[in-house]
């Protein structure tokens, strides 16, 4: 029966080599090199070798754009009351609930008040961890009290975005923040107060239809990937192969849809003095 026997001795790591602690070191996978956490932190959370972005909470990105202990959040316990009672491979309001307990959040985005150098801004920012970012009527409802806030405050808006797009299991519920967010920074706009968009990887579907792609000015980081529909679903539509780099930043900034790529470590600085600019 030497079929049961195992034939080859099996490999274990060189001696003298060095293991890897689980949770010391991430992978990049931008340009597949081995970032120790730490190194990571201290470059603003992007690669120390090509200089892509990790994808990160909200929590350490207004940590990275504002002035330290200035950010005052709002609306924080605000959640969908599953309105449609949606079921898929389990109940939405069990996904919700189960979503609470592991990410500490309530809902895919982050709301408030802060500082930036000095100047008051209303800020939101966007969270992957909560069901991919997705656009549901608790984040419509809380972007639009940010952009309430702005204009009560008559301060700066700051929007920055990470999303996978509307939230299915809120169907039309969801999409009605597209033309709800859309016409509060109407309202923004009349009043001549700015909008500050930040497009991080990826920003997607109906957020980039609404917000996202409506600021004053808008920014995206290196390599992120910004559209409406994913490069995979328009190639299988329209059967040909897409230009190189197709809905990443840099491709949008030629195109014209995004004004300027800026990369994480020089965010903060550049928001600051555009602040600056457009307050004069």
């Amino acid at each position: 029966m030497s079929w049961f026997k195992r034939e080859k001795k099996i490999t274990t790591p060189a001696e003298g080599k060095r293991e890897i602690p689980d949770g010391s070191w991430l992978k990049c996978e931008a340009c597949g090199e081995i970032v120790h956490v730490k190194q990571m932190q201290a470059a603003s959370y992007t690669c120390t070798h090509c200089g892509a972005s990790f994808r990160i909470g909200s929590s350490e990105y207004l940590s990275l754009l504002l002035d330290k202990g200035s950010f005052s959040e709002r609306d924080r316990k605000m959640r969908s009351t599953d309105p449609l009672r949606f079921v898929d491979t389990k109940r939405y309001a069990d996904r919700i609930k189960t979503t609470i307990e592991k990410t500490g959040l309530y809902d895919a985005v982050r709301t408030g008040m802060g500082k930036i150098d000095g100047r008051t801004v209303s800020i939101a920012v966007m969270d992957f961890a909560f069901i991919g970012g997705s656009m549901g009527s608790v984040v419509g409802e809380k972007i639009a009290r940010a952009i309430d806030r702005a204009l009560k405050h008559r301060c700066p808006l700051i929007i920055v975005s990470m999303s996978g797009g509307a939230r299915m299991m809120e169907g039309a519920y969801s999409l009605m923040q597209m033309a709800k967010t859309s016409a509060r920074l109407t309202l923004l706009h009349a009043a001549g107060i700015p909008y500050i968009s930040i497009m991080l990887d990826p920003t997607t579907g109906g957020v980039t239809a609404s917000y996202a792609m409506l600021g004053d000015i808008n920014i995206a980081e290196p390599r992120a990937l910004i559209g409406f529909a994913g490069p995979r679903v328009i190639r299988q539509t329209i059967g040909h192969d897409l230009p190189e780099g197709f809905q990443r930043a840099e491709f949008l900034l030629e195109k014209g849809f995004v004004d300027m790529v800026v990369p994480r470590r020089e965010m903060r600085k550049t928001v600051s003095q555009l602040l600056k600019l457009l307050a004069e």
